[in-house]
């Protein structure tokens, strides 16, 4: 799959083990969202907007579950439309469970979630938002690791934090740390906005970023 996503267009992946990512942008933001598929089972990062067209993806085999990986509003414009259509669960941190419209199981570092027999790591980073979740996928056999970045990391930068230098040297040290530190440069990322990278191909960039301070 090309690394370039245009328009509304869903772009697709085949991430091993019979797991399927869908990539499409949707809302006047160009939010990501990504729908995840193993068999019967399906799981939405980030129900963002355009609730016809996600549904449209999801299509007859249903939704067990999304993950809102921030509370931004245009990350989960969609959400409470979705949830209704397909009763599936709703899940965020908890720390940023509170704006969104409906949570039924709040997250914290550490925990996994499920579709299809496929585990994602919930990695919690501080810094865009109190309760910013990055979720982890490791192909199988110790495959390439996939992170879905939410406004966390973009190619070019982490996530904006208005100004504030306390948020912001929280998220770079998270992302650092929890990230870059941990996984390898293969491991490919999938943000909430635009084209998804490598973290080898960002990796460099980490002192430029620290001293810019955005």
């Amino acid at each position: 799959m090309s690394q370039e996503y245009t328009g509304a267009a869903p772009g697709t992946r085949d991430l091993g083990g019979g797991l399927t990512l869908t990539k499409v942008s949707v809302g006047p933001m160009d939010n990501n969202a990504y729908l995840l598929t193993a068999g019967p089972e399906q799981l939405l990062i980030d129900a963002a907007n355009d609730a016809p067209a996600l549904l449209e993806l999801i299509g007859d085999a249903g939704l067990r579950t999304v993950v809102t990986t921030h509370q931004h509003r245009d990350h989960w414009f969609a959400l409470d439309e979705v949830i209704k259509a397909t009763g599936a669960e709703s899940l965020a941190h908890a720390a940023d469970a509170a704006p969104l419209p409906v949570v039924t199981r709040t997250l914290a570092d550490g925990d996994t979630i499920e579709v299809g027999g496929h585990r994602l790591e919930v990695i919690h980073v501080v810094g865009h938002t109190p309760g910013s979740v990055v979720l982890a996928y490791q192909e199988p056999g110790d495959g390439r690791v996939h992170l879905f970045t939410g406004d966390s990391l973009f190619p070019g930068g982490v996530g904006n934090t208005r100004g504030v230098r306390e948020n912001f040297e929280s998220l770079i040290n998270d992302v650092e740390r929890k990230l870059f530190d941990r996984f390898p440069d293969d491991t490919w990322f999938y943000p909430g906005h635009g084209r998804d990278s490598t973290l080898g191909a960002e990796r460099p960039h980490l002192p430029e970023w620290r001293e810019r301070g955005w």
